[in-house]
């Protein structure tokens, strides 16, 4: 009997436990979700296999949306750049050959040291450089 008291007792202390990594399990699943989100939001493909040109037409946008380039590395195809203002903007652009044809574009920003996770400021930057893509790619200046 004092065995399956002493059982039952471990079985009713261990379930709060139980619902607890139930809980875990599901906050990893969300993160991993709104990682894939953030991701998704941060990043474009291109159709065109020119990487120097990427680079320029990068470095091209963020000019115009006034940014000042403080490092751009052509090797790994990386390009920061900071805005100051009301607060201060990092912007980090990396870009890299997707198969034969396209290039992946991807960027990161962090206003006043906290990571942008709005979508409206990447759509903003991404519309900016595809229009200087479509420019370049068509020769229009």
């Amino acid at each position: 009997m004092r065995i399956k008291s002493a059982f039952l007792s471990i079985v009713i202390l261990a379930m709060p436990l139980l619902g607890c990594q139930t809980d875990s399990r599901q906050q990893i699943l969300a993160a991993d979700r709104s990682q894939v989100a953030l991701r998704s939001i941060q990043s474009r493909v291109y159709n065109t296999a020119d990487s120097k040109l990427t680079i320029r037409t990068i470095i091209a946008t963020l000019q115009d949306l006034g940014f000042t380039v403080d490092k751009v590395d052509h090797e790994i195809g990386v390009v920061s750049a900071t805005k100051a203002g009301n607060y201060l903007m990092k912007m980090t652009v990396s870009s890299r050959p997707r198969g034969s044809e396209q290039m992946y574009v991807r960027a990161s920003a962090q206003f006043n040291l906290k990571a942008a996770n709005d979508p409206a400021f990447y759509q903003k930057f991404f519309d900016a450089l595809a229009q200087a893509m479509f420019l370049e790619d068509n020769k229009i200046h």
